[in-house]
């Protein structure tokens, strides 16, 4: 019967090592890279956190490599599947954190299935509304729009697509393409700031060279709802190395103050 005991217990602490280390920190956080880039561009912030949150970062539909290979409400399932993987782990609080497009995504994700703890949005980008107002994705968005109604929505053409002043030419179905660049859809993050699911902390993290910085909390910070531990933050950084020093030391007061309540 001892001998029992001893093996049971010897295997209890071997399947309940990940749990208890997880329990241990508290803090797991879900890395989103930006448009045309990897997720090894925003393993270093996460390695600037990684003494208060474990992290994962994790490839998105609008990767160099992937190149829109999946639909916008799909991406958000990836997501959802790495959260629910955390969530089993045994970690008491998720955050999701993005960079441009990954932090578009990080909002459409709380608007949508809103069930992580925390979102950090650094550098925010993708403007769908703003590309077709600017007149720079209205024959595309148009072209995708009427090839979806007309059933032809699978069928693959070259639409145009922006980041940061740049542009391409880039192939993927009809319907893939509208669900990013739809003025009114997943990809404006106004809207997905007025839709979260829920009140959470929400950290907007912007540098002061960013194109996006003018428009200030009113674009979509602004329109969250309400939670004492939400922040706008304003750092000496640009659209790219707002991942840096800057954005990072912001992220880790605000994180810090968050998990140790």
């Amino acid at each position: 019967m001892r001998t029992l005991f001893v093996l049971l217990t010897l295997c209890g602490l071997v399947l309940g090592g990940p749990f208890s280390y997880a329990a241990e920190k508290g803090c797991a956080m879900v890395l989103l890279h930006g448009k045309w880039s990897n997720p090894q561009y925003v393993r270093s912030f996460g390695s600037r956190l990684s003494d208060l949150c474990d992290y994962k970062s994790i490839e998105m539909p609008w990767s160099q490599r992937r190149g829109y290979d999946a639909d916008y409400p799909e991406a958000l399932r990836e997501i959802a599947t790495q959260v629910s993987e955390l969530r089993a782990k045994g970690y008491r609080q998720v955050v999701l954190a993005g960079h441009s497009f990954g932090a578009n995504a990080a909002m459409a994700y709380m608007a949508v299935h809103g069930d992580v703890d925390a979102v950090i949005a650094l550098g925010a980008g993708h403007v769908p509304e703003v590309f077709y107002e600017r007149g720079s994705t209205r024959d595309s968005v148009d072209k995708a729009r009427q090839m979806v109604v007309a059933g032809r929505g699978e069928e693959r053409s070259s639409f145009d697509d922006i980041n940061q002043g740049q542009s391409r030419s880039i192939r993927m179905a009809a319907r893939v393409y509208l669900s990013y660049f739809d003025p009114e859809g997943l990809g404006n993050m106004g809207l997905s700031a007025a839709a979260f699911r829920k009140p959470v902390p929400f950290a907007w993290i912007i540098g002061t060279g960013d194109r996006l910085q003018a428009a200030g909390p009113e674009f979509a910070f602004a329109r969250t709802p309400n939670h004492a531990k939400s922040a706008y933050l304003e750092v000496p950084a640009d659209h790219l190395t707002v991942l840096d020093a800057p954005g990072a030391e912001a992220a880790r007061q605000w994180l810090n103050a968050l998990i140790s309540d």
